[in-house]
């Protein structure tokens, strides 16, 4: 934890220890000045200071009246607009174990009389932590800090104005004696302030000395005014006032909920599979597809621990009907060896906590999840609240499904599409039955070690369900994380965002030109980052963009490469590496959808030593993902910054970071256009690079191994007969 924290509720004068730049300075426990929050009014007449309680001094003040219950007061030093907060506090704003991100808010007040602030982050014990803000613009009242968690929990965040007596008479002083305007006034004056200023620090247990000789020089009339004010005003006695200010009217804001998670919510490298594909082979003999299995896919896990991904997500893996089951290419007409869609989950062999027959047990689904974390992986597993007509539920849960006026169940439909091997499940007929019932299923793969949730299609149920499912699990597991697959309005996205999943879907698939990509990142990067995480996907096995089938390898390139470097999780289909770029007429998914049929990739031919290798992308990815890992830059969000380049086709884009004292930033330049080399002039926002406008610094190109001492304004080169993407780690000079 970083800033000052207060291990008890001390009613004590002083101030929270400064933000040494770029992070707050390190943690002490040193108890520091003014109230929580939810501490009463208290006058420390000893101390000589005020603190208000977040509604104002209630003891000393009139009540508020004519106002309805709820409105709340505005503290003796107002504090307004306090950011980020999501949806007027009612939902918590978001971050991960040491992530970084700027608190702001207005503070202000009457007159000319300074005035300060602190952010407070208080732990999930109790204890406060404080942060120094400053003031961005003084014309505008506007204060910032950046502030930072060091644990997984619930923790509050708040913003306090208070009255800062030493800047106010420092300032009028220095004014008044160098002009020579009552100076033993000015003098004397600043004696009681700094009477205050002493048994405030004392009272932290510091060094007073600093203060002593100041005290001393103020009250010698002997010595010109401006010699004993330029004692009171050392650099030893600013320092202190920094470290440890007398604050006084102490006025906190409404306290907020802030909702710190493991890294992983954040930061992560997904890659996708079907199970059943991975091992499948067809039986020349039988004239027959074999499934894989579970232990087959296991067999998988080495290729993709070795690309550097971190986690493993698994389309579903239970039982599939067969009423109406989908044939090749989403065919109506299924024949007796077609596998099906995994998302018509539900047979007589069990429905969403069972698993297919094909793929094995739950011994063989423990072996795989094993696998798994010794080759350094995680497991995700597709939930897809969804049935087949051959669903057990049907008749154990019929309360589950919405009943049409025919007798009928309701299968699921987006007009004209029709979806007859599926049906929807319905909320309302029961809401405490549906809730228990899918509740009870994710524990059961939970039991089984999972702890990362893809969930099929969530804005097709309720909002309130997932705030309810996802706060409920989080009881007992709270590392568990939920990716939101939801290509829908903005307005559920984020509200699915808000209420609790950890990560969204996006549109990056259909985000190409440079102005939408930068639309879209200052979008995700920005305000909604304090609840929204975006997952970018090139493709699923759902999509297929136009970019990607008529791109050729260039655009397979720098989808991932941008994905990659612009969000700090992202996602590959498997097959990528492949560039299985061929689409079904009409529709922007793969043809021979893995969806509706097995797929033997033969993996083997690309193995080292075998016909095929190095004609695939899985060195690119694996260096991308080598990237990410080397470099701490890529882990966030919101530290993103674009730069212009005059192509319009060439996107620049930055982030930068600092880590025990050392700055790690990556600065990519990608040419869009995946048909074309392009040259042009970029130009860098050399503040954003953490260095002078004048700098120059030596960019290396992470991919090529090349170098080049780079300034403000470059001419790069960029396309498909060099590299369409160059990743550039910064030094400056």
């Amino acid at each position: 934890m970083t800033g000052s924290s207060k291990k008890s509720r001390a009613r004590s004068v002083g101030g929270p220890l400064p933000a040494a730049a770029p992070r707050p300075a390190p943690q002490t426990d040193a108890p520091p000045p003014g109230p929580a929050a939810d501490d009463a009014f208290v006058d420390d007449t000893e101390a000589g200071a005020t603190h208000l309680a977040p509604e104002g001094d209630v003891s000393a003040l009139p009540p508020l009246r004519g106002v309805p219950q709820g409105v709340r007061r505005v503290g003796r030093i107002p504090v307004l607009a306090v950011q980020p907060v999501v949806e007027n506090g009612l939902l918590p704003a978001k971050s991960v174990v040491g992530e970084e991100f700027v608190v702001r808010a207005k503070v202000f007040r009457e007159g000319h009389d300074a005035v300060n602030a602190t952010a407070v982050l208080t732990d999930p014990d109790g204890s406060d932590h404080y942060f120094p803000m400053h003031c961005d613009n003084p014309g505008l009242s506007e204060w910032s800090t950046t502030v930072v968690a060091d644990r997984t929990g619930w923790w509050r965040y708040r913003v306090e104005g208070w009255s800062d007596p030493y800047a106010t008479w420092s300032h009028d002083a220095e004014i008044k004696i160098g002009a020579g305007i009552d100076e033993e006034l000015m003098c004397a004056e600043g004696v009681l302030v700094l009477e205050r200023f002493r048994r405030a620090v004392a009272g932290q247990g510091a060094d007073t000395t600093p203060l002593d000789r100041a005290l001393e020089a103020l009250r010698d009339p002997s010595r010109p005014a401006v010699e004993r004010f330029a004692a009171a005003t050392t650099d030893e006695v600013r320092g202190l006032h920094h470290l440890l200010p007398l604050r006084e009217l102490v006025s906190p804001s409404a306290a907020y909920h802030l909702l710190v998670e493991r890294e992983r919510a954040l930061y992560g490298a997904w890659y996708e599979i079907f199970p059943r594909s991975e091992g499948a082979h067809y039986d020349e003999e039988q004239a027959c597809w074999v499934s894989g299995t579970l232990r087959t896919a296991a067999g998988r896990l080495p290729a993709i621990a070795r690309m550097g991904f971190d986690v493993v997500y698994l389309t579903p893996v239970h039982p599939i009907g067969t009423t109406a089951r989908k044939g090749p290419n989403n065919t109506l007409v299924a024949g007796p060896d077609d596998p099906g869609s995994p998302y018509a989950i539900g047979s007589p062999e069990g429905g969403h906590d069972a698993i297919h027959p094909d793929l094995g047990t739950f011994e063989d689904f423990d072996h795989f999840v094993a696998e798994a974390g010794r080759n350094g992986l995680e497991v995700a597993l597709d939930i897809a609240l969804q049935a087949s007509p051959d669903h057990p539920w049907v008749a154990s849960h019929p309360e589950l499904f919405t009943t049409r006026a025919d007798g009928t169940i309701a299968y699921a439909e987006n007009p004209p599409k029709k979806y007859q091997d599926i049906y929807p499940l319905n909320f309302d007929n029961d809401p405490a039955s549906a809730y228990a019932e899918v509740r009870r299923v994710i524990q059961v793969w939970l039991d089984h070690g999972v702890r990362i949730f893809r969930v099929d299609n969530p804005h097709t149920k309720p909002v309130a369900f997932w705030q309810w499912l996802i706060a409920d699990v989080a009881q007992q597991y709270p590392e568990t994380i939920w990716l939101a697959e939801a290509f829908t309005k903005p307005a559920m996205m984020h509200a699915l965002a808000a209420v609790g999943f950890q990560q969204s879907y996006t549109y990056y698939a259909w985000r190409n030109q440079r102005w939408e990509l930068e639309e879209y990142g200052r979008e995700l990067a920005g305000d909604s980052a304090a609840y929204m995480r975006p997952s970018f996907w090139p493709t699923t096995h759902d999509i297929l963009t136009p970019y990607m089938q008529y791109g050729g390898p260039t655009a397979w390139k720098v989808r991932a490469a941008v994905a990659a470097m612009l969000s700090p999780t992202y996602g590959i289909y498997t097959g990528y590496e492949l560039m299985e770029h061929v689409a079904r007429p009409g529709a922007e998914e793969q043809l021979d959808n893995e969806k509706y049929e097995y797929k033997d990739r033969h993996w083997e031919l690309y193995e080292p030593g075998g016909p095929l290798e190095g004609q695939n992308l899985a060195g690119y990815l694996q260096r991308l993902n080598e990237i990410r890992a080397g470099h701490p830059a890529l882990r966030w969000l919101r530290n993103l910054r674009f730069h212009s380049a005059d192509d319009e086709n060439v996107l620049v884009f930055s982030k930068s970071r600092v880590v025990d004292g050392e700055r790690d930033t990556v600065l990519v330049v990608a040419n869009l256009d995946p048909h074309a080399t392009r040259e042009t002039m970029i130009h860098l926002d050399m503040e954003a690079l953490g260095m002078a406008s004048w700098s120059s610094f030596s960019a290396h190109d992470l991919i090529t191994d090349s170098w080049w001492d780079w300034g403000s304004d470059n001419f790069v080169r960029v396309g498909p007969d060099w590299e369409p993407v160059h990743i550039l780690a910064v030094r400056s000079h």
